[in-house]
């Protein structure tokens, strides 16, 4: 059998460079052997080579978070190389990145969303607009940044400034919204024109942290996942629709995941689509596989199965026009 050149795409530029290398490692560490023909390539140094050896690969995996990874800049090279990809394309990309573009959809497609607004530079110093707006504690993030890079939760006045300041260092748009006391759960969505729902993960992080922050997520023992899900049948159910429709109103394919919270009130509010979850064995994504019974290496092939198959469906649509 004719191996599948693959060319895993890992490293970049973005805040979250370490996270996508670590995850690298597991990928090509898990990847058949027998069944691709592996290339490395860093966005941060090999953008060229990857042009020249365009013809020479069939698929990418690719594996970055972050800005010029998840924004849908590295899919639009890509797509000029015409090299297929996993997950989402450039618009749906670029739009799950945006936070407040992706919530705007949301609401539109009548999600719950937390109350929020869009910080302005002047708030910095002068946050009353803010305060009296919106119900205390906020969150406080950067628009297009992952893993809770520049986000805090502010639980007076006075921590308004400081927040927004670290948050504007990080991007010149930042959102304020109010926070959902409650738990958090996160649902991934696998498939291209048919969705498969997986189970439920609840994210635990550990009473030292106030959220799911970046320590949280990726110091070892820093927070505890249960999956499935230990939720009611209405709550699990309705989750894994809010994370089919999320999904759909965003554009995307191949797979995404959902987060959200269940306030104290038994109610769910969408936060976020992440449109290249994290893919270690142990991340959230491969947790909430394996309990729909994937392996990580199934996994990952089912994967670039999709992106193949993308690319077909793509193909006939432009011969039939």
């Amino acid at each position: 059998m004719k191996k599948i050149r693959l060319a895993l795409i890992a490293g970049g530029k973005s805040d979250e460079r370490e996270v996508s290398l670590n995850g690298a490692k597991g990928v090509a560490a898990a990847l058949n052997a027998e069944k691709y023909e592996l290339s490395r390539y860093d966005p941060a140094s090999d953008l060229a080579r990857l042009a020249a050896d365009a013809d020479k690969l069939d698929v990418a995996f690719i594996l970055l978070h972050g800005l010029f990874g998840e924004d849908g800049t590295i899919q639009g090279f890509l797509d000029l190389l015409d090299i297929p990809y996993q997950g989402a394309g450039v618009l749906g990309s670029a739009t799950a990145m945006d936070k407040n573009r992706a919530k705007i959809l949301y609401r539109e497609s009548g999600l719950p969303v937390a109350p929020w607004l869009m910080a302005e530079a002047a708030d910095r110093n002068n946050p009353e607009r803010l305060v009296n707006t919106l119900h205390l504690p906020c969150v406080v993030k950067p628009v297009r940044q992952g893993s809770s890079i520049g986000m805090s939760i502010v639980y007076t006045a006075e921590e308004m400034g400081p927040a927004l300041e670290l948050a504007f260092a990080h991007d010149e748009q930042v959102m304020v919204e109010e926070y959902i006391q409650g738990r958090e759960l996160t649902a991934a969505v696998l498939g291209n024109q048919e969705l498969q729902a997986l189970p439920l993960v609840e994210i635990i992080p550990d009473s030292r942290y106030t959220f799911f922050n970046y320590e949280a997520k990726y110091l070892p023992g820093a927070s505890r996942e249960i999956c499935p899900a230990e939720v009611d049948e209405a709550v699990r159910a309705q989750a894994q629709e809010y994370a089919l429709r999320a999904h759909r109103c965003l554009g995307l394919r191949g797979y995404s995941r959902t987060d959200m919270m269940l306030s104290q009130d038994n109610k769910l509010y969408v936060l976020e689509t992440n449109t290249i979850p994290g893919m270690t064995p142990t991340s959230l994504f491969p947790q909430a596989a394996a309990a729909a019974g994937y392996s990580f290496a199934s996994l990952l092939d089912k994967l670039i199965e999709l992106a193949l198959e993308g690319r077909e469906a793509d193909s006939k649509e432009t011969n039939n026009k």
